[in-house]
């Protein structure tokens, strides 16, 4: 038996029909682009969040560095982000020419709120939080910390459709929520795609104007934007897909609550979740010091694992301008070396999970390196 690290073709089987009529439909409406079926997504994915205004971009990437945009964040700026993001997050900052300033992850993955203090400098405008791995961050401290220090304050939700703390969406603390959804996402749509959450239809609506050339008007250019749509037909695919969300992710809950319950290995540190979170386990991703012994062994028992991810940020060679060393986030860099993600995906057999969890219950260092 060959299990995958991740496959998308049993998800798309689960509404095929509802999928390919939605697709043919925009085909035959001869609508690409800035259409009702994006009006329609924006309306509903903004009130599946809880209210507010949303508003569908090109990419993930182009929400969060579209946002700090226009927030007005650039040249001589400091955002701080968490050392054990991806990459992306970071872009969002330094293509507008700021710079991240990284705070150690805590014992959930998450941004650690003790260490933000530390970190604020006369330069500092933003904090930036990522919930990462579909695993809600406690946002309350750092709502708090933004507040008494003056500080906007955006989310990373690329991983976190459906993601609560205390009831309350993630992307809807702060100023800005931005998401994406890339085919592998909770929310995916069928190429690239992305999308911001704001309280405010001021801001929503110089979102709309920068995404379409700068224009509120064909031709009329109120600023230099850029070209970054959410286009019909991935809005109309994601339509049906969020109509269904919430059973998507209790199906990824229901992998989870096994793994954590079976998995039993002195080697492996299962993910930890914090109180009050709703956690849609984007990926389920252990930890285990032996981290590439036991990919390799799992891998030769045809089981496909993903590092989420390799390369910390800070020690990536994009930005190596940064002059950061390597072991000033020992931390962070320390779950580089260890994180592993299991098979995490919808349409995942109850029997392809059980291989996945006996095999790592009999892994042994002694027999196995």
């Amino acid at each position: 038996m060959e299990i995958y690290a991740n496959r998308l073709d049993r998800a798309y089987h689960l509404y095929q029909a509802e999928y390919e009529q939605a697709a043919l439909s925009v085909l035959r409406s001869g609508q690409y682009v800035l259409g009702t079926e994006l009006r329609h997504f924006e309306e509903e994915f903004a009130a599946y969040l809880g209210g507010g205004e949303c508003v569908g971009l090109a990419s993930g990437l182009d929400a969060l560095w579209i946002s700090f945009r226009l927030l007005g964040i650039g040249k001589g700026d400091e955002v701080i982000v968490q050392g054990n993001t991806y990459i992306a997050s970071v872009m969002g900052i330094t293509i507008n020419g700021a710079t991240p300033v990284f705070a150690e992850p805590d014992m959930h993955y998450a941004m650690n709120t003790a260490a933000l203090e530390p970190l604020l400098t006369p330069r500092t405008k933003a904090v930036l939080v990522t919930h990462l791995y579909g695993m809600m961050t406690k946002m309350q401290p750092i709502v708090d910390f933004c507040r008494k220090h003056g500080l906007y304050l955006v989310e990373d939700c690329a991983q976190a459709h459906g993601c609560t703390d205390e009831g309350k969406a993630a992307g809807t603390f702060g100023d800005i929520g931005c998401f994406s959804f890339y085919p592998t996402k909770n929310l995916g749509a069928f190429g690239d795609g992305g999308a911001v959450w704001v309280a405010s239809k001021e801001l929503a609506e110089k979102f709309r104007v920068f995404r379409n050339y700068g224009s509120e008007k064909k031709y009329h250019n109120r600023v230099q934007g850029a070209n970054s749509r959410l286009d019909e037909l991935q809005a109309a695919l994601l339509r049906v897909k969020l109509r269904h969300l919430d059973a998507l992710n209790a199906e990824k809950q229901r992998i989870a609550a096994r793994y954590l319950k079976e998995i039993n290995h002195p080697l492996v540190r299962l993910p930890l979740t914090a109180l009050g979170t709703n956690n849609v386990w984007h990926q389920f991703v252990i930890g285990c010091k032996q981290r590439d012994a036991l990919a390799a062994y799992l891998k030769e028992r045809g089981i496909g694992t993903e590092i989420h991810y390799p390369i910390a940020p800070h020690l990536a060679e994009a930005y190596r301008y940064l002059n950061i060393e390597k072991g000033s986030l020992p931390k962070t860099e320390a779950l580089v070396e260890q994180v592993l993600s299991l098979p995490s995906y919808i349409g995942l057999t109850a029997e392809e999970q059980s291989v996945v969890i006996c095999a790592i219950n009999d892994f042994s260092l002694e027999k196995d390196i």
